[in-house]
């Protein structure tokens, strides 16, 4: 099954470009796997993705901001906390593209 056929159509080159510049990043790759696999209702909170990466909570947030931007992640707010989650082009490139979520913890963030 091709790509365009479970992915919302971009309107144009440049929805497509910012969708796979969001995707050309291995640490936005991995964090999106994470969020697919995550086990809290409201998504994966950024508290739970930030330890992994290695990287500043500033620099974790900008990757979530592309991923959101590129219309694969959903952003809430809870509290303090902000909560994402995979969008349904966000799910359906990663059945088209054949990637499962990787295993997340079982945590969830309380205010």
């Amino acid at each position: 099954m091709a790509i365009t056929e479970t992915v919302a159509p971009a309107t144009n080159t440049a929805e497509l470009a910012q969708l796979f510049k969001a995707l050309g990043d291995e640490t936005r790759l991995n964090l999106l796997l994470k969020i697919a696999g995550a086990q809290c209702v409201d998504g994966a909170c950024i508290c739970d993705l930030t330890p992994d990466t290695n990287l500043a909570q500033s620099t974790v947030s900008h990757h979530m901001k592309l991923l959101v931007d590129a219309g694969l992640l959903n952003r809430s707010q809870k509290g303090k906390w902000a909560y994402f989650s995979l969008t349904p082009a966000g799910t359906h490139l990663l059945m088209a593209l054949n990637l499962g979520p990787v295993n997340s913890s079982n945590s969830c963030c309380t205010d």
